[in-house]
């Protein structure tokens, strides 16, 4: 079944086309990627689909069984309740079943009312209680809240208290939660940790429904698409695979595009040869032949693909300021926390010169703090930081507090580097993509990744050799990280890099550093090496411990124990609930089949009250199990 099926779809603001003829449809269990350059149209054609938008030209034909679901970029969810308590708002028409079915079990026992049609309808509504997971849907909003990042203490507080990107993650929370069937996803993976992030991909994963999501995370999409949307050139190309497979049949189809391409011209250059011989014989029959040549000319003319010409993207090289130490930075037993919030201890580390070293840990647990502590921002409650001999750090920091409202694109510049002409701004600013008037637009009116790109244009132009980069790749595109990747895989100084894009750290890591309460851990290799080691390291440092060898044998062969006993208890009770299920259905069909027999009635509604009850033991036991 398709959810929606598009066919030649345009979108036209004024005398700007943003696409046309986008045909495409999307299956009841597509994963999709939407991808594209900032401004090409994406979040317009989520507008579309969800109606909010009507199309230029072309038409959109929506399922009646389709039930949208939609994260935008920015929430503006205000709500008075807990974070919980808003969470489970999702789950209303749930939560109102279970009062009806409380109230219909006290008439029931107390004898009130027209006993066959209260047992009917709570027939209908066990039902539908069943089919909505009304049985497990606290635990899966509980559960899902924490997957994405909140401390059981957060889900008793005040969602008017949240940041931004808590909000966020809330409304991404209500949303997997909602029972849609086709899930619109914009950027779903800002404002989420790694952990978070994995979490995700996790549900996706599982998600029976569909799923559109945009996002510029390619490693995200790597793990969770099954096809990719490319909204590239005013069109939308599809792909079937992840976003690895799409980068290799996109690079086959440019190929044989270009091969034509090539092939075609060079045969209209040898028509156009005869041609001109043909006219200069000057024969009737010279005549003939080149008039025949030029038809075919035309028709090859008429069915030419053009390569498709690189979209523009920035283009930079960063360069480091000469000398400095090797040792460029080094942390000796670091600790840092604000009033009675401890963020980490005993914070130990050293960065060598050239090295690209990235820097992980949960949202909160102190990377961006630790910059400010290097850059001097503020001083730690123990411990020492040492910057090498002739070390000049520049920091872009994720927030652009560097940068000015009140200014322009060209002053913020400007002012910042006096020494340059106007001329030599001009060039800088056109490798990040301002040209023309867009150099005197209000740094205030920009968008984040126009705001970010400004930064990195300032951190390009400053005398440096050390960066610390927090978060570079937030608002930027695929072929901005691409050319940031880049032009930091060309420098030679050294970098500290607070990231989440995982394929990011795998492009440039020469190491990456793990942060938590109890300091540091160092990994001498990427994103994917760290994941591989971090289990490994664990189980070093037990063996390390005094008498570890007799201790962790006799902890793994508990822990195996414990581990069959849980999957032996986890098998029962799925028994029990299969069992549980088939007499509550056996009753029911039973119940529907009693006609005016009252007694007979109340006897099998107390049944199924007892049976619910215990359905309801079964699940919260199985939960518990299976997590």
């Amino acid at each position: 079944m398709n959810l929606f099926n598009l066919s030649d779809v345009g979108m036209e603001f004024g005398e700007r086309t943003l696409f046309q003829n986008v045909s495409f449809t999307i299956g009841e269990t597509d994963k999709i990627g939407l991808i594209g350059s900032n401004g090409t149209g994406k979040t317009t054609l989520f507008k579309i689909l969800l109606g909010k938008m009507r199309a230029s030209s072309g038409e959109v034909f929506q399922n009646k069984q389709t039930t949208i679901g939609y994260l935008e970029q920015h929430t503006n969810l205000t709500s008075d309740k807990t974070v919980l308590e808003e969470v489970l708002s999702v789950y209303d028409d749930v939560i109102a079943i279970e009062e009806e079915l409380s109230n219909i079990a006290h008439q029931i026992e107390a004898g009130q009312g027209d006993l066959a049609a209260m047992t009917e309808r709570q027939h209908k509504l066990t039902e539908r209680f069943r089919e909505r997971d009304g049985y497990t849907y606290q635990n899966r909003a509980k559960s899902s809240l924490l997957g994405l990042g909140f401390s059981e203490s957060e889900l008793s507080a005040p969602f008017s208290q949240l940041s931004g990107g808590q909000k966020t993650r809330v409304s991404l929370c209500k949303l997997l939660l909602s029972g849609a069937n086709l899930l619109l996803l914009d950027e779903p993976t800002n404002h989420l940790d790694l952990a978070a992030v994995e979490w995700l991909e996790n549900f996706l994963k599982d998600y029976r429904g569909a799923f559109c999501v945009i996002s510029h995370d390619r490693y995200f999409l790597d793990k969770v698409a099954n096809r990719i949307f490319a909204l590239e050139y005013g069109k939308v190309t599809v792909y079937e695979g992840n976003y690895t497979r799409y980068l290799s049949l996109k690079a086959e189809r440019e190929k044989a595009v270009k091969r034509q391409f090539d092939n075609t011209q060079q045969e209209i250059k040898r028509l156009e040869g005869i041609v001109r011989q043909q006219r200069q014989w000057n024969r009737e029959r010279n005549i003939r032949t080149a008039e025949s040549k030029l038809k075919v000319i035309a028709r090859l003319e008429e069915g030419l693909v053009t390569p498709e010409s690189e979209e523009a993207t920035i283009r930079f090289k960063l360069s480091a300021k000469p000398g400095g130490g090797q040792d460029v930075l080094i942390l000796d037993k670091v600790s840092m926390g604000f009033d009675n919030k401890h963020l980490f201890s005993d914070a130990n580390l050293t960065v060598r010169k050239g090295d690209k070293m990235f820097l992980l840990g949960a949202n909160g647990c102190g990377k961006t703090t630790l910059f400010k502590l290097i850059c001097g921002v503020y001083q730690p409650k123990s411990g020492t930081i040492r910057l090498g001999s002739n070390i000049a750090v520049g920091w872009y920091d994720q927030t652009q507090s560097d940068l000015s409202l009140d200014k322009t694109v060209f002053e913020e510049i400007a002012d910042a580097h006096p020494q340059m002409t106007q001329t030599e701004i001009r060039n800088a600013l056109a490798a990040f993509l301002f040209r023309g008037e867009d150099v005197f637009a209000p740094i205030a009116e920009l968008s984040g990744g126009e705001r970010a790109r400004v930064s990195l244009c300032k951190l390009m132009l400053s005398d440096v050799n050390f960066l610390l980069l927090d978060e570079p790749t937030n608002h930027l595109d695929i072929a901005s990280r691409e050319a940031l990747e880049q032009a930091l895989s060309d420098y030679d100084g050294t970098c500290l890099i607070v990231s989440h894009d995982r394929y990011f750290i795998n492009r440039l890591a020469h190491s990456v550093c793990n942060m938590e309460q109890t300091g540091l851990s160092l990994y001498l290799g990427d994103y994917d090496y760290f994941l591989s080691k971090k289990v490994e390291t664990r189980q070093e440092k037990v063996q390390e411990a005094p008498g570890a060898g007799k201790e962790s044998y006799l902890q793994q062969k508990q822990a195996a124990a414990e581990a069959r006993k849980r999957e032996n208890d986890l098998k029962k009770v799925e028994k029990e609930i299969a069992d549980c299920e088939q007499k509550t259905e056996e009753l029911q069909n039973e119940l529907s089949s009693v006609g005016s027999d009252f007694m007979k009635a109340q006897e099998l509604s107390e049944s199924l009250d007892a049976l619910n009850e215990k359905l309801l033991e079964l699940y919260e036991k199985w939960d518990e199990l299976s997590s």
